[in-house]
């Protein structure tokens, strides 16, 4: 990627950490433990994936309010950090390194860091309903609402959740391990918030019923081809660079859809999702002029990253 592109993206990652903090917990002074475990996961940096991508698709459906999507862009963020919290936990993944440093639990124990995951989700509810404060309309207030409802059906038992559930069920042999089975499971427990982050950002902007509906397939292939390439980079990735540790997978004897089907497969299916999802954007980005393209840039990159 050229300098122009890298120093877009630090501003618009820059952008999007600001953005997280200023939603950050403020709890009283009873609550300080809480409120600092909380703000360890949180502000702990990492790339703002979804955040960053609600506020471009918002601008690039030509969304001029802010104040209608930035609540939501914050709390989708807060979602996505409640549930690496619960899945480092020694029941679920049992890692100790995220985002180059150790664990919720490993700082804090296991109690107080399941209270630190389940503050965040209440403080995402608390959140994305302050964007109500800055609706002027009924069109406005029926956008807000539809986009609550979408937050947390995709980030719950039909989304992100479900996704989960799905992936301990095969761990413990009551699922069988086909590519139709992990396909489902990717667009549930990786797709679901990217989803989020696509639809949301085009609902807050106005965007038609048709609209919605690709934006959500874009979402879905960008949350697979996301999904693959963390497969990837779980076996020939730096783990300096990615701050968790690599083989993690062939440690815990885990199958995947790169071990079941092999890397070519998976590269092949990469750069047909990357296709698509290429396609429609530049679509939409054709029907946009003031928009800068940025987004069909950061989905190559994520093809590409090696982080």
């Amino acid at each position: 990627m050229n300098n122009t592109f890298t120093d877009r993206l630090r501003l618009k990652t820059d952008e999007a950490e600001k953005l997280v903090a200023e939603y950050a917990p403020k709890l009283g002074e009873e609550d300080k433990l809480l409120e600092e475990a909380m703000n360890y996961s949180l502000l702990a940096g990492g790339k703002r994936l979804r955040p960053l991508i609600m506020l471009e698709i918002f601008r690039l459906f030509g969304g001029k309010k802010e104040g209608l999507v930035r609540p939501f862009a914050a709390a989708l963020e807060m979602i996505h950090t409640y549930s690496l919290i619960h899945d480092d936990l020694p029941a679920m993944d049992n890692d100790d390194l995220r985002r180059g440093r150790p664990t919720n639990h490993k700082v804090y124990g296991e109690a107080v860091a399941i209270l630190a995951g389940d503050g965040l989700l209440n403080l995402a509810a608390e959140t994305s309903s302050k964007a109500f404060r800055y609706c002027e309309t009924i069109c406005e207030y029926k956008r807000v609402g539809e986009a609550l409802s979408r937050l947390f059906t995709y980030s719950g038992a039909d989304g992100m959740i479900g996704g989960q559930i799905l992936d301990m069920l095969s761990e413990e042999g009551k699922k069988e391990k086909t590519e139709d089975f992990f396909l489902t499971m990717y667009d549930l427990k990786t797709g679901g918030l990217i989803k989020a982050a696509f639809v949301i950002g085009a609902l807050l902007a106005g965007a038609g019923e048709d609209e919605i509906d690709i934006i959500e397939k874009v979402g879905a292939s960008v949350g697979l081809v996301f999904q693959l390439q963390d497969d990837i980079l779980d076996i020939s990735g730096d783990e300096t660079k990615l701050g968790k540790p690599v083989r993690s997978d062939e440690r815990n004897n885990k199958l995947t859809y790169l071990k079941l089907l092999g890397a070519d497969r998976a590269k092949k299916l990469i750069n047909e999702k990357n296709a698509y999802i290429i396609e429609n954007l530049k679509n939409i980005c054709n029907n946009n002029n003031n928009y800068d393209g940025f987004i069909s840039e950061f989905v190559e990159y994520l093809k590409n990253r090696d982080r």
